[in-house]
């Protein structure tokens, strides 16, 4: 056991840093529960989850704290600063705590919560079989890396062990971070830049709505589909399916949740057989698919109402132009982007949207392009000349002066940091080559979330020391943390040479972001790595026409505001009167899609994209819509109309001459010309 000598002179940073670790733990909890349900979530989740995030925001914290407490003269700094034993063991602790989490905790974590199975048993033996794969693909690394450091440095059981695994863990997430900041750092500044537009961003809200109501279709029918099996499942009663009955009916329980919402399409039936032969497998599987399914639906249709919503917002700024006075309408279940602030009259509240806030975005987008600028110079230049690099020039400019770090260098570091792994995470969620994981608001799934928080801690460590690498040599030897890790990814000389060669390759995704290449790369091969296609639909289709435009998106958008759409917005107050109520049959939860009474003929075009805004039904015509409103008057009409007197009495009778009467001995009329009639049996030649 060690023990920590707390010196008087620190107490004051003591309770500081003791402070800030418990601000970070709040605003931590507040952020899962923004994306998790805290009392449905298994503590089993939580804690590792919670862990984390929490460590690699003191990350953050603690590298500002080691550079001050590294730099102190025999007084103190006038910073925050804490004994260097402390530092090591905050370092170890949030080190080794991070890389267990991301190697090993979370990963099989994951797979836990997504096998399907119901038995913890079974659900570890499937998660250790799906973690066997990358596991020994690691494990061959590290023996090929083991070699390579004995030949080195020669073989030192414990030193060789522990700087190959350090060396390693950074180098993969050095390599995932330069291409998600390098992306990040675009990203942040153009989007800002973009959105100070309200026209534009509206623009580009409804290019981009046709693919998001697209997968909101897939999503639904997917899990219809699976609903299907269920239901099929669920009626048989002997043989296989007699042993898992169960385990059938708690996934008929949990496809029951109500919705709020009145569908108007009718989802395709299910075409997938279910086996003769019900195994553990089977459901296993089933299960798993349809909880991805519904995760994924209500993935979607939080997007769509966020879309929605946020459309809405805008276009009532732009049409506040004229009145100069802005009122949005009732707050959805979902609000939008946009913070909604009540105290502000509508001729403030117009200023406020229209004015105020597209010019401090513009500002913010203006200073962050500046230090985008900065970190992809510092990253090109700390191999060549480190003292021109532009974060050193703000955080240590007079350092061989004999100058320590004070508090406003300490939160300038921090500033830095923080934006650097801003840029990363931005980058996780603009880069689509996750799969289907995504973070939906309190409805995140299990398997997500723990990707997304192992993935956010395995960039932490990397970019931290990224950010050291920037400073003078001499400085950033003597801190503890270059002392932890840095000896490790400096090793060997092939360590050396890729902490500062390869950073420089940070120029590939910030072109490829910068010139738009991931949209040219998708043209050309069909696929893309980032999701950036409303940007390029408005400026490859300005006029919006065809299929998949913003003129597809912005009609789509008005029939879901008017409660014509697919999926109506029930906030808004507007009653969509497209179909019936359940009746009993659905009461368990069929989430089956509902057909308008005047359009069954067209339930096979379920995901046929509408091409005009629809009519909006008058108040006294609320109880049917539009179409069933039209069948009426078409009905009425013909019920109402009187029959014409020439239609009336006795029915109309041919002449004579062209009537074909066979009592007659003679042939008259017209088939006199033709030879006269048919007599049967016989053949008349003329």
């Amino acid at each position: 056991m060690f023990s920590i000598s707390v010196s008087p002179i620190s107490v004051g940073s003591n309770v500081f840093f003791a402070f800030a670790l418990c601000t970070i733990s709040i605003l931590v909890l507040f952020l899962l529960r923004r994306f998790l349900t805290l009392r449905a979530t298994p503590a089993y989740l939580i804690v590792p989850i919670f862990l984390a995030l929490a460590l690699p925001a003191s990350v953050v914290l603690l590298v500002p704290i080691d550079l001050a407490s590294s730099s102190r003269d025999g007084s103190g700094p006038k910073a925050i600063w804490l004994p260097d034993r402390m530092v090591l063991v905050c370092w170890r602790i949030s080190y080794w705590l991070i890389f267990m989490l991301t190697w090993a905790i979370l990963p099989l974590l994951g797979d836990y919560v997504d096998s399907g199975y119901r038995e913890p048993k079974a659900r570890i033996v499937y998660s250790l079989r799906k973690n066997a794969r990358h596991q020994l693909i690691v494990l061959t690394c590290a023996v090929v890396g083991f070699i390579y450091v004995s030949i080195s440095n020669g073989f030192r059981f414990t030193t060789s062990i522990k700087g190959l695994v350090m060396a390693l863990a950074y180098v993969w997430g050095l390599v995932l971070a330069i291409y998600l900041m390098g992306h990040g750092l675009v990203s942040i500044p153009r989007n800002l830049i973009r959105n100070g537009n309200v026209s534009g961003r509206l623009r580009r809200i409804q290019a981009h709505a046709p693919k998001v109501h697209d997968r909101l279709m897939d999503a639904v029918n997917e899990l219809e589909s699976l609903n299907g099996q269920v239901a099929q499942l669920q009626q048989r009663k002997t043989g296989t399916a007699r042993d898992f009955q169960e385990w059938i009916e708690d996934l008929s329980e949990g496809s029951g949740s109500a919705d709020v919402r009145v569908p108007i399409l009718e989802a395709p039936e299910s075409s997938t057989t279910v086996p003769s032969v019900i195994t553990e497998r089977y459901l296993a599987d089933l299960t798993r698919r349809l909880q991805r399914a519904r995760h994924m639906k209500a993935r979607f249709v939080d997007e769509w109402d966020r879309l929605v919503q946020l459309a809405s917002d805008l276009q009532a700024i732009i049409n506040s132009s004229a009145s100069k006075k802005l009122e949005f309408g009732p707050m959805p279940r979902r609000s939008s982007c946009l913070p909604r602030v009540k105290i502000l009259t509508p001729y403030m509240r117009y200023q406020m949207y229209s004015n105020v806030i597209p010019s401090v975005r513009m500002l913010f987008g203006c200073l962050f392009s500046i230090a985008s600028a900065c970190v992809v110079w510092s990253e090109l230049i700390k191999s060549v000349a480190p003292q021109l690099s532009a974060v050193s020039l703000t955080v240590v400019p007079n350092w061989k002066a004999g100058k320590t770090l004070g508090f406003g260098k300490q939160v300038i570091t921090a500033l830095w940091l923080l934006y650097m792994c801003s840029a990363a995470l931005v980058g996780v969620n603009d880069v689509k080559v996750w799969g289907n994981r995504a973070l939906v608001r309190r409805n995140t799934y299990g398997e997500s979330a723990c990707w997304y928080a192992s993935l956010v801690a395995r960039l932490t460590v990397p970019i931290a020391y990224n950010f050291l690498t920037f400073l003078p040599k001499d400085f950033r030897r003597e801190t503890i943390f270059y002392d932890f890790l840095g000896q490790f990814i400096n090793l060997t000389y092939l360590g050396t040479g890729f902490d500062y060669i390869f950073p420089i390759f940070i120029l590939l995704p910030v072109c490829a972001t910068l010139f738009n290449l991931y949209g040219r790369i998708k043209k050309l091969f069909g696929f893309g790595l980032a999701e950036d296609d409303e940007f390029n639909d408005v400026e490859n289709n300005p006029a919006g026409y065809g299929m998949g435009g913003w003129r597809e998106g912005r009609d789509l958008i008005e029939r879901e505001l008017n409660g014509f759409g697919s999926l109506a917005v029930s906030s808004r107050g507007t009653h969509s009167t497209w179909a019936a109520d359940r009746d009993e049959s659905d009461s368990r939860g069929s989430s089956r899609l509902r057909v308008p009474a005047a359009e069954g003929s067209r339930s096979s075009a379920a995901t046929q994209r509408p091409v005009t805004a629809p009519t909006v039904v008058d108040s006294e015509e609320e109880e049917e819509n539009f179409f069933q409103s039209f069948a009426h008057r078409v009905r009425n009409t013909f019920e109402t109309t009187n029959t014409p007197q020439w239609f009336q009495g006795e029915p109309f009778r041919l002449p004579r001459w062209m009537s074909n009467d066979n009592n007659t001995t003679e042939e008259g009329g017209v088939t006199r010309m033709f030879g006269g009639s048919a007599v049967p049996g016989r053949v008349r030649l003329g």
